[in-house]
């Protein structure tokens, strides 16, 4: 990843008020391609508003929100729609459709979206979730069949299924135990290796930041406060961020991610 390349996403000025509710007043920030963007704040700050924001769910009040070089808000459906199709966006729950097996939530988007006949959609699914981890067997299950960290593959499967060039996770691995935890943060790390993807993650896991975010984004103020590497976020001078990287759990999730601390893996 070089800085010389223009930035996927650039976010300048954005502003977003809910009512007489002000989140986000002049908020800027780039994802850079190939990159794993951690976004944290604190409750309230607007993460998931951001994250809507910029894959067109939410219209911004002011600001501008460029993806891949285009003002999303100024294309016509049918441009919007294409830029739309680059996005994979895994929602906090999941959000899959409970009605249909696995197998079709991931064949949707590419029946609806690319056109495929159904036979060739669901092929293509079955490769999707194998991507994923899910053992080959999951697809003809419904969602309730599974469990959480089953679900969060299936939606990544599906947030795959049109070949993105960037992936959004809100909250992917809240309420996973921690062992489910580690293992899906690995596995965004192998995807963003292979694939090349920009990843834009929304996280309270400390244990996520430390083990594959590049950089991180800390919102606070209404703005971002810092985007840089760890390091270097940890470092700012802000009360929030102290306490968040230097409490209790800030120091466990340091000392896990030293190279001695980490347990064999048998992969």
């Amino acid at each position: 990843m070089t800085d010389k390349q223009a930035p996927l996403v650039e976010i300048r000025g954005l502003v977003n008020r809910f009512g007489s509710q002000t989140v986000h007043d002049n908020l800027d920030l780039d994802i850079h391609p190939g990159e794993i963007l951690g976004v944290v704040g604190g409750s309230g700050t607007g993460k998931s508003v951001l994250l809507r924001s910029i894959v067109g769910l939410r219209r911004p009040n002011a600001g501008s929100v460029k993806v891949f070089g285009e003002d999303i808000q100024r294309l016509d459906e049918r441009r919007r729609s294409e830029v739309e199709r680059r996005f994979g966006v895994l929602f906090q729950r999941g959000a899959l459709f409970s009605s249909l097996t696995v197998t079709e939530n991931v064949a949707l988007p590419l029946i609806e979206h690319a056109g495929l006949s159904r036979a060739d959609a669901e092929h293509l699914a079955c490769m999707k979730l194998a991507l994923a981890g899910l053992p080959r067997n999951a697809g003809d299950k419904f969602p309730s069949e599974l469990s959480g960290g089953m679900v969060k593959r299936a939606a990544l499967a599906r947030a795959l299924a049109l070949d993105p060039d960037i992936l959004f996770l809100d909250e992917p691995t809240a309420g996973l135990d921690p062992i489910g935890a580690a293992a899906f943060d690995q596995l965004i790390l192998t995807l963003r290796d292979a694939l090349g993807l920009s990843v834009f993650l929304v996280t309270h896991d400390l244990d996520t930041l430390y083990a594959i975010c590049d950089r991180i984004a800390v919102l606070a103020q209404k703005r971002v406060l810092v985007a840089d590497t760890l390091e270097r976020v940890a470092a700012t001078d802000d009360a929030w961020i102290q306490e968040y990287f230097h409490g209790p759990r800030g120091r466990a999730a340091a000392l896990a991610s030293q190279p001695h601390h980490q347990p064999e893996s048998n992969h």
